[in-house]
C-alpha cells in the first residue's frame, strides 16, 4: 500500500473533515447537519456507471473517499432493492475514507471516486490522482463537483475548496493519465446539484493509437 502524504494544508483539511464526520457541520444556510457525508453519491449515476463497468468487465472496485457508502447494503437500486455489489455484479468492493480512518486500498479493476476531488487542497490534487490510478488495473471513474457546496468547514470556509470548471479538471486528469496509459478514464463533472455531463471515456493508449495528432476533448 502506497503512503499517500498530504501537504500541511491538506492534512489540516483532513483533520477538519474527520471532525465533521463525527460532529456534523453547519450549512451555508445556517442549518445544522448532524450526520455528515452519509449519502451514496454514486446512486443517481448507476445506469451510466453500470454501462461503463460492463464495457470494461469490472469485477472489483475501490471506492476512494467513500464517505458513508455501504456497497453491501440493500436498497442501492430502488427498483430491484439490490445492493451496489449486486447491482454492478461485483465480486468485491473495497473502501477508502481517511476522514473515518478506513483504509482498504488494494489493486482492483476499477477505482471509483464521487464528490471527492473538489474537497482536496489544490496542491494535493496531483498526488491524490496518482494514488487513485496506482490501484486501478482497468478503469478510473471520477465525479467532480464544479460548484460551491452547501456545507461549511469548521473554520467557516466552503467545503468545496477546489472549485474549477470541467475543462480544468479534464486537463488535470489528462496530465496524470499519460503516466498510466493503459487505464481508461470516465470523468463526470457536475455544474450543480444533479446537473452533470460526462467526457467520453479515454486512455492515453487511445491517443497513441489514433491516426491523428489532434486529440479532442
Amino acid at each position: 500500500m502506497s503512503a499517500l502524504k498530504f501537504s500541511k494544508k491538506g492534512q489540516e483539511l483532513l483533520d477538519m473533515y474527520a471532525r465533521m464526520a463525527t460532529e456534523g457541520y453547519e450549512r451555508v444556510d445556517k442549518q445544522r447537519v448532524d450526520t455528515a457525508f452519509s449519502d451514496f453519491e454514486l446512486r443517481p449515476y448507476r445506469p451510466q456507471v453500470l454501462s461503463i463497468f460492463n464495457q470494461h468487465s469490472i469485477s472489483t472496485v475501490l471506492d476512494y473517499g467513500c464517505g458513508g457508502s455501504d456497497w453491501g447494503a440493500s436498497g442501492f437500486d430502488e427498483e430491484s432493492n439490490k445492493s451496489a455489489i449486486e447491482y454492478f455484479n461485483l465480486q468485491n468492493a473495497y473502501r477508502y475514507e481517511p476522514a473515518r480512518d478506513l483504509d482498504e486500498r488494494r489493486q482492483v479493476d476499477c477505482v471509483i471516486s464521487f464528490d471527492v476531488l473538489e474537497h482536496i487542497f489544490i496542491s494535493d490534487v496531483p498526488s491524490v490522482l496518482r494514488d487513485m490510478f496506482s490501484y486501478a488495473s482497468k478503469l478510473i471513474v471520477l465525479n467532480v463537483a464544479c460548484y460551491p457546496a452547501a456545507a461549511r468547514l469548521p473554520n467557516g470556509e466552503n467545503a468545496h475548496i477546489t472549485v474549477r470548471p470541467p475543462a480544468w479538471w479534464k486537463g488535470m486528469v489528462d496530465s496524470i493519465s499519460v503516466e498510466y496509459p493503459a487505464i481508461s478514464v470516465f470523468l463526470i463533472c457536475s455544474s450543480g446539484w444533479r446537473n452533470s455531463s460526462a467526457f467520453p471515456a479515454w486512455s492515453a493508449n487511445m491517443w497513441q493509437e489514433s491516426r491523428t495528432f489532434v486529440v479532442e476533448n
